[in-house]
């Protein structure tokens, strides 16, 4: 697991932007890595269906040269809006969720 304030090689340094990378899995092989700079459209992407199985969700700052896995909050964050909308939370969701709740 990912910690902030713990430096990370594979963090690169940079303007001071926050980042957030989706893992997704194609395959029982491979495995994507989709880069987003905006949390909120991250989220919004993940409920409408555009990854294939989401696995984890990762924040890194490019100037502070942190990095933390927000996946149990990205998860909370997409239940919580499945009850507000009175929706199911959709199928394509279900393991990520369940997995980090």
């Amino acid at each position: 697991m990912f910690e902030a304030g713990v430096a990370s090689p594979v963090v690169p340094y940079g303007a001071d932007q926050t980042l957030f990378v989706v893992v997704d899995r194609l395959d029982r092989a491979t495995e994507i890595r989709i880069e987003r700079s905006d949390l909120e459209a991250m989220i919004g992407e993940l409920v409408a269906g555009c990854y294939n199985d989401p696995i984890r969700v990762i924040s890194f700052n490019t100037l502070e040269h942190w990095m933390k896995d927000i996946s149990t909050d990205v998860a909370g964050e997409i239940k919580a809006r499945c009850d507000i909308d009175g929706v199911t939370l959709p199928d394509y969701l279900s393991d990520f969720v369940a997995s980090h709740s």
